[in-house]
C-alpha cells in the first residue's frame, strides 16, 4: 500500500484531497539547492522526523521527539555535523530549535540532504509553523498552526513531500 503524498506548490498544498495554505523559501522553487539561497528544494522528499516542544503542546503522536532546552541544528556546512541535530555548547553555525516564538512548536523534519550532507547543498528543510501567513521562509515549508496539527498524526515517517512547480 502507498503512501498518500503531501503536495507542496507555491500555491499551496494538497493532502488527502484538502487544500492547505503554506509558505516557501523567498528564494522560490530550485533544483539546485545552495546553504542560504533562500530557495526550496524541489522534487519528492520523505519525512524522517518530527520534533515537538513538550513544554507548549502534548505530545502529538507516538514517534515525535521532544525539543530540549539546549537542542541546535547544524547549518556549518564545514562541521561534521553539519545538518544534523546538535547540542549546547556548539561554536559552529547553528539555529536553535527551542524558541522563543512559536515558530519550532512542531517540526517536520525531511531527508533534504539527509543522514549524508553534502557540504553547501543547503540544511535542513523543515515543515512548521508559520511566522505569519504565507510569509516566505529561509528555504522551510511552513503551516498555520491548526493546519499543522491537523496533518501531524496523518503523516509518518517516509511520507512523501513532493515539492513542484
Amino acid at each position: 500500500m502507498s503512501r498518500p503524498t503531501l503536495k507542496v506548490t507555491p500555491q499551496g498544498a494538497r493532502f488527502l484531497g484538502r487544500r492547505i495554505p503554506c509558505a516557501i523559501g523567498r528564494g522560490g522553487l530550485t533544483h539546485t539547492k545552495r546553504e542560504g539561497d533562500g530557495a526550496t528544494p524541489r522534487g519528492t522528499h520523505r519525512i524522517v522526523g518530527l520534533l515537538y516542544r513538550p513544554d507548549r503542546m502534548a505530545q502529538p503522536t507516538g514517534w515525535a521527539m521532544p525539543i530540549r532546552p539546549g537542542d541546535l541544528w547544524s547549518d556549518a556546512s564545514g562541521d561534521a555535523d553539519y545538518n544534523l541535530m546538535v547540542r549546547a555548547p556548539y561554536a559552529p553555525s547553528h539555529e536553535r530549535l527551542r524558541r522563543a516564538d512559536p515558530l519550532y512548536d512542531m517540526i517536520l523534519l525531511t531527508d533534504w540532504n539527509w543522514p549524508d550532507a553534502v557540504p553547501g547543498k543547503g540544511s535542513a528543510i523543515f515543515l512548521h509553523v508559520w511566522r505569519k501567513r504565507r510569509h516566505p521562509t529561509e528555504g522551510c515549508v511552513t503551516f498555520a498552526p491548526q493546519h499543522l496539527r491537523w496533518l501531524l498524526p496523518r503523516l509518518h515517517p517516509g511520507t512523501p513531500v513532493q515539492i513542484r512547480g
